[in-house]
């Protein structure tokens, strides 16, 4: 029979602590020393004795490690989850990414905790054995290999704690290779993104033209190669850029520098030949891809400094453009040049279908059939499909339909080769439908400007009054708010296009040539010469300048004016932004018509000719950041005034708007004159002193009624200025107070508070180098505030002063205080402590941007602010690490709303 074993012990201890196991209330600690001592008793022989105590040492063991990993295991979890908090702060506040090796921990953390946690789950099972057995586990073998297990795991654990101290946790990021750019879903794309992908892998292949009609979607397809070398693995630094027709290099030079780090205050002082210097050095250490977009000439990539692409640079430059010869200027291989083709009729229904909605082509039966016959008028062509669906969107019935049909197929042949017989006839539908010829002649007027251009919608309005092209309203604030309702009828109908918070406008470059089109070939009234943006250098000539009723010129580089334009129907004259130094004296005396004059941005024309005198007709003048010294109307920021010569101002009989903010001098001499303007109902006015804007407000007609802009500028003579006359201004809409070194205070005074209306119109304020300023309090005044703009005023403390709000009893508290603000300007502001002392609610707010104010720690914002708003906080990483928050919430609420500025 072998050895026998007597075994004596006493069954109490041993059942309760079973049924402590079972019950799981003593799953760990079995010990089984104590429970030998409770009363085991053994009788047996050498080698017996020798095995039991190898299984009690073994189950010991096994028992103490299951206690040292609970505790080990716990440990771990709070270091990887301290250590994840710190990853969390240095990604969201600090703009950083997590080294490799601290995220090769976490992973290998949490999938060792999950293995412990795993062992210690089954534990009970095991230990239950050795319970139920007594002494010995009825499983020597399990237990073993249990125990090895939790032995290893244990050694494991202890080794990533040990490993997991690091002093760093995040690194900046690297410039990623490419950033995403938001593209519309490709329609009937896809086969052209492979193709262009595929010439990419070719190392002979350095550089790939695409071209086709505007309005193909050249640009929605380079969209999608830049975001394929975004999505895919690759050793290129890819860079996007827009060129066109106004200069073009230093336009691609600007967005070069900026992708690559060169862009700095210094850089727009240099030379066309010194930044590309400055690019080359660095692109010929780079394999880089180039995605140019828009070229309309052959582009000099040398003269701009891009390195040539070749095999052994490694480099592409990928660009698109509507011409072919342009394509086999930049390369003559065809194999390399890729034309975009018009969408075939499935595809393009798709897509009509999308901009008109199915529930109009579902309105009627016949109306789907028709839709078809619309499609097929527009030719495949993508902005035509989008332009023409989106003014069917609101057709309901099979009649209008059928006209829209009819429009399209009586259109003119296009005088335009190819192009305009291929898609402006069915783009000028849009223009066709438009309510009326105001608007046809207000949508036309847009053309004047260059391509591409940002065009103001207020400037644009007030250009539209001085033509004469709104309503004959007497009320100036009605005829503006009728120019911005056109301005958003054309918006609407996809003829304009918002720009930057809806401030600007751009009329996409097909649709401008579309307008050309019509002009060249349709419009009777309208004849236009329209040179801008073209790098003239001298003044341009043409055979019929009797005909022309608008002319721009704008954007060029031409010097002199030396020839006499005879121009008896011109209305329009834009001279913006050229190199003029000389105007001929009777330049103007053929334009007996002109009504509408820009001559700013001309820096180096330091006088006008005698003949503008002759201007009779003249409504709108426009001579902003030029360099003249005498100066008729509109002064608007020309700091080189000296004189206005007396009884000129009177000789523009018809002028509605008369505009000399920034002037600073002979003010007060013309207004005399200005009160025989018996149209005048806009003034803007300057003024360098305290006294000077005391006696200016004698002149009640003007500070009652007609005043919209003031300017007070570099006052010398006062501590305290007394804003009482500006505060009832009944059409007062931008304030700026600039240079105005000894100004220590704006007063605060009770009587402003009870007047009706104090500052009911002022819309924009601006404080530029006021440094003894230490509060800006009165704006609380200013319920309808937009814009506040403060620069450079070393000595401010608070924005809004608790304490002079306190000592008025009706404004303590105020919760619609910056309730119509959309955005906040802070810049190099270096005392600049508090905004405000508590949180506001901004429900109109988009901007913050805060530059060199170090000391400004707290915003006025908590989570409730700016509900609804997609605020944006622009600033700098190191002060936007340092904000401190009013709770948690608040922080988490904003974080996303940072965009870093450099």
């Amino acid at each position: 029979m072998g050895n026998i074993v007597s075994i004596s012990l006493s069954l109490d201890p041993i059942i309760t602590r079973c049924s402590d196991c079972a019950t799981g209330q003593a799953i760990y600690i079995c010990n089984l020393e104590d429970m030998l001592k409770a009363g085991l008793q053994c009788n047996m022989e050498p080698e017996a004795c020798y095995y039991r105590d190898q299984q009690l040492s073994s189950s010991a063991h096994l028992l103490d490690n299951l206690h040292a990993l609970q505790a080990e295991v716990a440990g771990l979890k709070e270091l990887r989850s301290d250590l994840m908090s710190r990853v969390r702060i240095a990604e969201d506040e600090q703009q950083l990414k997590c080294l490799n090796q601290v995220e090769g921990w976490l992973s290998r953390a949490e999938t060792l905790i999950n293995h412990a946690d795993q062992l210690i789950v089954q534990s009970p099972q095991h230990v239950e054995k050795l319970c139920m057995g007594g002494c010995c586990s009825r499983h020597p073998r399990s237990t073993h290999k249990f125990g090895k297990q939790i032995g290893t795991i244990l050694k494991e654990v202890k080794g990533l704690k040990e490993n997991g101290d690091f002093s760093d946790v995040a690194c900046k990021p690297p410039i990623p290779s490419a950033n995403k750019r938001p593209s519309d879903p490709t329609v009937c794309l896809e086969s052209y993104v492979n193709q262009v992908w595929s010439c990419l892998q070719k190392e002979q292949v350095g550089i790939i033209g695409i071209y086709g009609l505007g309005g193909v979607g050249k640009t929605t397809l380079l969209n999608q190669i830049n975001n394929k070398f975004h999505d895919t693995t690759h050793d290129y630094h890819v860079i996007w850029a827009v060129a066109s027709q106004d200069r073009p290099i230093e336009k691609v030079q600007d967005q070069i520098a900026k992708r690559i780090g060169l862009s700095n205050e210094g850089w727009e002082s240099k030379s066309r030949d010194e930044k590309a210097g400055d690019i080359f050095n660095v692109l010929c250490r780079k394999k880089f891809a180039l995605l140019l977009d828009d070229i309309w000439e052959w582009f000099d990539l040398a003269g701009a400094g891009v390195p040539l692409p070749t095999q052994e640079n490694g480099s592409k430059v990928i660009f698109t453009t509507r011409r072919l010869d342009v394509c086999c200027q930049m390369q003559q291989n065809m194999d390399n040049n890729i034309r975009v083709e018009c969408l075939p009729p499935g595809e393009a229904f798709k897509l009509f279908e999308e901009k008109v909605g199915s529930e109009t082509l579902r309105m009627h039966p016949d109306i789907c059939k028709l839709a078809e016959a619309v499609v097929e008028e527009c030719a495949g062509l993508p902005l035509a499909l989008i332009t023409i669906g989106r003014a069917m969107a609101s057709k309901k019935t099979p009649r209008e339909w059928e006209y829209a049909i009819e429009a399209l197929r009586q259109s003119p042949a296009s005088a335009f080769p190819r192009v305009g017989q291929e898609m402006y006839p069915k783009l000028k539908f849009s223009y066709d439908c438009l309510p009326d010829e105001r608007f046809r002649s207000c949508f036309l007027y847009c053309s004047l400007y260059p391509e591409d251009y940002p065009i103001g919608k207020d400037k644009l309005v007030d250009c539209w009054i001085g033509e004469g092209l709104l309503d004959e309203i007497t009320n100036l604030s009605n005829a503006r708010n009728q120019g911005h309702f056109i301005i958003g009828s054309l918006i609407d109908a996809c003829l304009l296009e918002k720009w930057r918070f809806n401030v600007n406008v751009k009329m996409h470059d097909v649709i401008r040539d579309m307008a050309l089109w019509i002009i060249a070939g349709e419009s009777e009234k309208e004849k236009f010469f329209v040179k801008s943006g073209v790098q003239l250098k001298e003044q341009p000539k043409a055979e019929k300048w009797e005909e022309v009723t608008r002319m721009s010129l704008m954007n060029n580089q031409i010097e002199n004016l030396t020839e006499i334009l005879e121009c008896p129907n011109l209305q329009t004259l834009f001279l913006r932004s050229n190199l003029l130094k000389v105007i001929i004296n009777d330049f103007f005396k053929f334009m007996p018509m002109l009504r509408v004059l820009d001559l700013s941005k001309n820096r180096n024309l330091e006088e006008l000719p005698v003949g503008i005198a002759k201007l009779v007709s003249l409504e709108h003048l426009n001579l902003s950041q030029t360099g003249i010294k005498k100066l008729p109307v509109e002064l608007k920021w020309t700091r080189d005034l000296e004189m206005i010569p007396q009884q000129l101002i009177s000789s523009f009989s018809k002028l509605q708007v008369l505009k000399m903010v920034g002037c600073g001098y002979g003010c007060l001499s013309v207004l005399e004159e200005m009160e025989h303007l018996k149209y005048l109902n806009v003034l803007t006015l300057g003024f360098r002193s305290a006294s000077e804007l005391e006696k200016a407000s004698r002149f009640n007609k003007f500070f009652s009624c007609a005043i919209e802009c003031v300017s007070l500028e570099g006052f010398r003579d006062s501590r305290s200025l007394n804003i009482m006359a500006l505060a009832k201004l009944q059409h007062l809409h931008a304030l700026s107070l600039s240079s105005c070194m000894d100004l220590e205070e704006v007063k605060i005074e009770r009587n402003i508070i009870e007047g009706a209306g104090c500052f009911h119109s002022l819309r924009s304020v601006n404080l530029i180098g006021c440094n003894n300023l230490r509060d800006v309090s009165w704006v609380i005044f200013a319920p309808h505030l937009e814009l506040l703009y403060i620069l450079k005023c070393q000595g401010l403390e608070e924005i809004i002063s608790e304490e002079k709000l306190g000592e008025v009893a009706e404004l303590k508290g105020n919760s619609n205080l910056f309730s119509k603000l959309k955005d906040l300007v802070l810049r190099y502001l270096p005392k600049l402590k508090t905004i405000y002392h508590h949180a506001l609610p901004f429900p109109q707010l988009k901007e913050i941007r805060i530059v060199k104010c170090g000391m400004l720690k707290k915003l006025p914002l908590n989570s409730n602010s700016a509900k609804g708003q997609r605020l944006v906080i622009k600033g700098e990483e190191g002060w936007w690490k340092d904000v401190e928050w009013e709770d948690e919430s608040t922080q988490n609420t904003f974080l996303p709303s940072f965009k870093p500025v450099f």
